[in-house]
């Protein structure tokens, strides 16, 4: 699992990033569950996700907030990445950004997309 956090904030509101190599719903629900055992991302307001698995097509959740898990899923399939999960995890700051949060989510997966280790064989 790789993590990244504190690169950043909107209007109180905190972002982080994480993923992992998965090949199936109970490979992403295991990855879910072994994230939020750290507390911190237990109490987030909202740990969207989404995947494009190798047999099975894209999934995703808003855990919610409508709309994110789409944002993730459509930049994963337009990266080609495949068997390969992305969290944004969000700690409400006090402010609504109303559809500046899209930008968010696309800007701590692209942050991911950048910086994390992917191998070849999960694409």
């Amino acid at each position: 699992m790789q993590q990244f956090s504190g690169f950043l904030t909107d209007r109180g509101s905190k972002y982080a990033v994480s993923g992992g190599p998965v090949q199936s719903r109970a490979d992403v629900k295991a990855f879910l569950k072994e994230l939020t055992r750290d507390k911190r991302y237990a109490k987030a307001t909202h740990n969207t996700w989404a995947a494009v698995l190798p047999e099975g097509g894209g999934v995703k959740g808003d855990d919610g907030e409508a709309g994110a898990g789409m944002v993730i899923l459509r930049m994963l399939e337009r990266e080609g990445l495949e068997g390969h999960v992305i969290v944004v995890t969000r700690w409400f700051g006090g402010t609504k950004l109303g559809g500046d949060r899209f930008r968010r989510v696309q800007d701590a997966v692209s942050h991911y997309l950048t910086h994390a280790d992917v191998t070849r064989a999960e694409c």
